[in-house]
């Protein structure tokens, strides 16, 4: 985990310094791709992910350690070689993990915050999931364990592979020539984040666009289906952890409400969308069939509400910052409450940006638990010890921060998605 830590203190400025410079790019092609709530719930998701991680909250039914040591059936130096191997049968595991998360109802749950931005930009790459803890596709290494790929050699080549899918989030690079049969490009992945029906379920790769060729999901980027992004059910919120478990209430809800027992049981394991039909009768949902009738998500922020938005992630951030690069010096229970107070702080701020009544109740616990981690440390994490006045700084931003959501919240009604019924449709 502290490798982990180390490699994030790195990545992140990187992911960082390319969104802004994707953007300048952009302002000079006069193209808009980032929108200023969609950014910072995007962000605000990727460190929801990263706090996870230090969590420790990832479980694997069974390792990879002991799997390559059950099974192998030959040992292989740890030469270039084992690292080419290594990185294609990551990319094979990517693959088919990948399109079961797209095909099977429960899994989707793993995977729809990642599809929940209605734009397509870097930004959207770090939506990454919280709710994926427990490690369920250990089979698909078997390969790779057969072939006696050293646990230490994975280890190395995972963040590399994870890393390396970050740069095909744009729609500001075009297809790439002969790239277009070997790598997955910009233009294959926009594809997958669309809801056109033809793009759906499509270009499941990861670095290797030859999986999809070889398995059947390729579908090329066409010139008059202009790909419209987000969730074919739209999640209408800015909130990244409410995002995370919005489809599995939507499953939990249909399997309760079902006369059918059978159907209890199955909907988990149904194909994506697939609903009970008493249930989908009574409580239909209501989706986009027509990806051009798409409405974008708007909560109407104000202007203080705005710049409250951003000044709220850059403070978070820093704070997520922090923990990554003191990360050695932390107890596991400095950690563990650190990044609770962190997982409540971000669903605060992005539940304002929804301007949801809840927003309220969060920054009062939020406000409880900074002053008694304060209380409890003697300064907050040891911040005051680097800079000077540390702890005092974030006892006024705790204060400021739920004088402000009370304001805020006073002063603005929740906002309604500005759609007209007709816009969408019945999903019975």
């Amino acid at each position: 985990m502290e490798l982990y830590a180390k490699a994030l203190t790195f990545a992140i400025p990187f992911f960082l310094i390319l969104i802004i410079i994707e953007e300048i790019a952009a302002r000079r092609m006069k193209r808009q791709i980032n929108y200023g709530m969609d950014t910072i719930s995007s962000l605000s998701s990727g460190m929801t992910n990263t706090l996870k991680n230090l969590m420790g909250l990832s479980i694997a039914i069974v390792s990879y350690g002991w799997l390559v040591d059950k099974v192998a059936l030959f040992h292989i130096e740890s030469t270039w070689l084992v690292y080419v191997v290594a990185f294609i049968g990551m990319d094979f595991v990517g693959y088919w993990s990948h399109r079961f998360d797209h095909t099977i109802n429960a899994f989707w749950n793993r995977h729809i915050v990642h599809h929940s931005s209605e734009e397509f930009n870097l930004s959207c790459a770090l939506r990454q999931s919280v709710s994926a803890i427990v490690g369920i596709y250990f089979f698909l290494y078997i390969p790779m364990a057969f072939l006696g790929v050293p646990g230490e050699v994975v280890a190395i080549v995972a963040p590399i592979h994870l890393f390396a899918q970050f740069w095909y989030h744009t729609r500001l690079i075009g297809k790439m020539g002969f790239l277009e049969h070997i790598l997955v490009t910009p233009s294959h992945h926009r594809v997958h984040h669309a809801i056109n029906d033809i793009y759906l379920d499509k270009n499941l790769s990861q670095i290797f666009i030859f999986w999809d060729k070889l398995f059947g999901t390729f579908q090329e980027e066409l010139d008059e289906e202009p790909p419209v992004y987000g969730v074919k059910k739209p999640v209408n919120t800015w909130n990244p952890l409410i995002i995370n478990y919005v489809h599995m209430w939507s499953l939990i809800q249909d399997a309760w409400r079902t006369k059918s027992w059978w159907d209890k049981l199955r909907i988990w394991f149904m194909p994506t969308g697939w609903r009970p039909d008493d249930v989908a009768e009574k409580y239909p949902w209501s989706y986009w069939k027509n990806a051009y009738e798409q409405v974008k998500y708007d909560s109407k922020p104000s202007q203080t509400l705005f710049a409250w938005s951003w000044f709220q992630l850059v403070v978070n951030f820093a704070m997520v910052f922090h923990v990554l690069v003191a990360f050695v010096n932390f107890q596991y229970l400095e950690v563990m409450l650190y990044a609770i107070f962190m997982m409540v702080s971000i669903f605060a701020y992005t539940s304002l940006m929804d301007k949801a009544k809840v927003a309220l109740p969060a920054e009062v616990i939020r406000f409880v638990m900074g002053i008694g981690l304060i209380y409890w440390n003697g300064g907050w994490f040891g911040l005051q010890e680097i800079i000077p006045g540390a702890t005092f700084l974030v006892g006024i931003y705790l204060a400021s921060s739920l004088v402000m959501a009370f304001l805020i919240l006073s002063k603005e009604a929740k906002a309604k998605l500005d759609v007209k019924p007709a816009e969408l449709v019945s999903s019975n």
